[in-house]
């Protein structure tokens, strides 16, 4: 054993530069026409190394306010190191670096994530210094994470049950609902920074106490309303904004499509022209929530013409009656509705899910359902914007999901740490030993990383800015909820295997996040570094 390093600030800044000089050679290579696309595994392994980087640098921010927070970071930065080193080594000629890159910072990687550095560092999670109204925010959110949703978390999971009314109208009362839309159209958003923060605080709480049944009820009003505003007309927003606030209309949302995943700008659901509207024709799938959801926001394709791509979708939203949580089957009559159009059909199957219940997702069949004009965002100008329109609302879509799997692995964090200190093997609480205190060091020095980059992140989008952070923050965030939550599993034992205990359940929820609100490949490729490409370029 050995004495702990201080920590080192500035020595982990200095580390961090010989990281940051890593990821710029790299992106450099990467600028030429069709590079990214030769060089996918390159391009891959980049965009998650920039995202570790910018995580870094949050947590170095974050180092400034106190011994405990410089330890956290000085461990967080340390960690980036190894795990670039790993995703570099045999490929230095790829990245453009030399073997002995990582020379510099050496020292400083060797003494912070040495075992007994990390072991000592268990018990310190670092306060999230939120100011007064925020710890509130946090406070009231918890409080009914606690005794609303985990009371009901493990039978909506075991049971895959509906998510009760009550839960929805609870966070309808609570304002939960609408914490994105602007006061005026009856929500609780001022224009200030607060409103991307306040969503991070809540959302993190909720989905603490369930990701089904909580943290995800408040995701696709957040899409539709964020869509609504960057393009809907006035009197579409004062329509609707106020209902989806209140929760008196839920939404779904229909995006994918069965052939083109998450390949957006090649859907072929079509919208028509037809007397006072439109028919969608069509196969939408991972449509989650869409049973109990009173609209669907819906993604179609306007012109015929293909090569006109993502300039060719428009965005609807589209209302439906309530179905039952296990599939649907809707018809509407156009004679009773004074139409000639051919009888309408939506039909819902649902798709069983490993975890994240309770939402439920359904693949959706359309056939000539009427959608009426009102219902196009934005009117006739909104007519080849739908693309623009549905990013605007999963830009902020992707912040929302980091803070999900924030609570996801605090939970699973907490889980881990009372199972620990409970559970005896050979005489004493594995709490005692030192892998199982180095596995929970690093699980909290990684939640309290990326939770102080997604006030960051969240601040940054207050103010107009920050879409690629956001993408690197969830491409980040979601593959480290894998890594906690698998961890927490592993230290019950053959317990955490078993649906006795509540770990099950969130390693089962966090193996989504890195999927849904842009899969993990397509975001690193397709955004992340592209947009890394981009910068370096120009």
């Amino acid at each position: 054993m050995t004495d702990t390093p201080a920590p080192d600030l500035a020595a982990a800044s200095d580390a961090l530069r010989c990281a940051s000089g890593v990821v710029d050679t790299a992106t450099a290579r990467l600028v030429p026409a069709g590079a990214i696309d030769a060089n996918q595994v390159l391009a891959y392994d980049l965009a998650h190394a920039a995202a570790a980087v910018r995580t870094a640098q949050a947590a170095i921010d974050y180092g400034a306010a106190g011994t405990d927070e410089a330890r956290l970071a000085c461990a967080f930065v340390a960690d980036a190191l190894s795990e670039l080193a790993g995703r570099i080594v045999g490929r230095e000629a790829e990245w453009g670096v030399d073997p002995g890159w990582m020379a510099p910072a050496a020292g400083f990687v060797a003494a912070h994530r040495a075992p007994g550095t990390l072991a000592a560092l268990f018990g310190v999670t670092g306060d999230r210094h939120l100011d007064a109204d925020f710890e509130l925010v946090r406070d009231t959110f918890h409080r009914f994470a606690e005794e609303q949703l985990r009371p009901r978390a493990e039978h909506i999971h075991r049971e895959n049950a509906d998510i009760p009314e009550e839960i929805i109208s609870g966070l309808g009362d609570m304002g939960a609902l609408g914490l994105s839309i602007p006061e005026e159209y009856g929500g609780f958003a001022s224009g200030g920074d607060s409103d991307y923060l306040g969503m991070v605080v809540a959302t993190e709480e909720l989905a603490w106490g369930s990701l089904g049944a909580g943290g995800s009820l408040i995701t696709r009003p957040e899409i539709l309303a964020r869509a609504l505003l960057a393009g809907g007309t006035e009197e579409q927003k004062r329509y609707w904004l106020p209902k989806l606030a209140s929760g008196e209309i839920m939404n779904a949302v229909a995006v994918t499509e069965p052939d083109f995943g998450s390949d957006v700008a090649n859907v072929v659901t079509s919208a028509t022209p037809t007397e006072g509207g439109w028919l969608v024709n069509g196969v939408k799938t991972w449509c989650t929530f869409a049973a109990r959801a009173d609209v669907v926001m819906l993604l179609a394709r306007t012109d015929p013409d293909r090569s006109k791509a993502h300039r060719g979708l428009s965005l609807f939203v589209v209302p439906k009656p309530r179905g039952d949580g296990h599939g649907f089957a809707f018809t509407q009559d156009p004679a009773a509705e004074g139409r000639t159009d051919p009888v309408g059909t939506m039909e819902g199957r649902p798709i069983d899910t490993l975890g994240y219940r309770g939402m439920h997702s359904y693949e959706i069949a359309f056939a000539n359902w009427f959608v009426p004009d009102a219902n196009l965002v934005g009117g006739p100008e909104g007519i080849g914007r739908g693309f623009y329109l549905q990013m605007a609302g999963f830009e902020n879509g992707r912040l929302q999901t980091a803070a999900r799997a924030l609570g996801v692995m605090q939970a699973a964090y907490e889980a881990a740490v009372d199972y620990a200190a409970n559970r005896t093997v050979f005489g004493q609480p594995i709490l005692q030993y030192q892998l199982t205190r180095v596995k929970l060091a690093r699980m909290a020095v990684i939640i309290q990383a990326t939770r102080q980059f997604s006030y960051d992140v969240a601040r940054l989008m207050a103010k107009g800015e920050g879409t690629l952070e956001a993408s690197m923050l969830k491409a980040y965030v979601c593959r480290a909820a894998e890594w906690v939550t698998r961890e927490a599993m592993q230290i019950h034992g053959g317990m955490g295997y078993a649906e006795e205990f509540p770990v099950s359940r969130y390693f089962a929820d966090a193996r989504v996040l890195s999927i849904f609100e842009g899969a993990d490949e397509t975001l690193a490729l397709k955004v992340v570094a592209r947009r890394l490409v981009e910068q370096a370029s120009g």
